[in-house]
């Protein structure tokens, strides 16, 4: 029969979410922070191909702590467990109101994959998340020069923005 009491725990197995005595909150903890990282892993490669940009490897402390970030959002399209597809984006607080916005900073979807919806339902799952989460605003940039991405974001309803950024340090290039 189980404890009503449990001497590290208390009465709410909540309060031990911060010394992870009980081995279900381990696990739990475990399965919410550390079994995402093969997967992470794989997504942000398959994206980094996708741009055909140098990746490295990540590693363990610096892949969980951007998971565990509250403002990090990585969406992943997967056929058999393989990526084929993701997003990641990030919430930004605003100044002149008290909402954050959704800033959109890679799409990408294998060139197999393309033309098959899969954008368009990261895309959808990312607005449909972040309304769920009180934004209203999801805002992204594309290359002038890529006229895909153009097509893309006009089809979903993107209203182009003219905007110029500039980069300022090492820009990898």
């Amino acid at each position: 029969m189980p404890w009503l009491y449990h001497k590290y725990a208390g009465h709410d197995i909540n309060r031990d979410a911060f010394m992870m005595n009980l081995p279900e909150n381990r696990n739990l903890a475990r399965f919410l922070y550390r079994s995402w990282h093969p997967q992470a892993r794989a997504l942000f490669a398959t994206m980094a191909r996708v741009f055909a940009e140098d990746t490295a490897i990540l590693s363990d402390g610096y892949l969980a702590r951007l998971l565990a970030r509250d403002d990090f959002w990585a969406l992943a399209a997967s056929v058999d467990g393989q990526p084929v597809g993701g997003l990641t984006a990030y919430t930004l607080p605003m100044t002149r109101a008290e909402v954050s916005e959704v800033f959109i900073y890679d799409v990408a979807v294998v060139p197999d994959w393309q033309r098959r919806g899969v954008g368009r339902q990261l895309m959808s799952m990312l607005r449909s998340q972040a309304a769920a989460a009180g934004i209203t605003v999801v805002f992204v940039p594309a290359d002038d020069e890529d006229t895909h991405a153009l097509d893309f974001y006009r089809a979903l309803g993107g209203v182009p923005a003219p905007v110029t950024i500039f980069t300022f340090g090492d820009s990898g290039d």
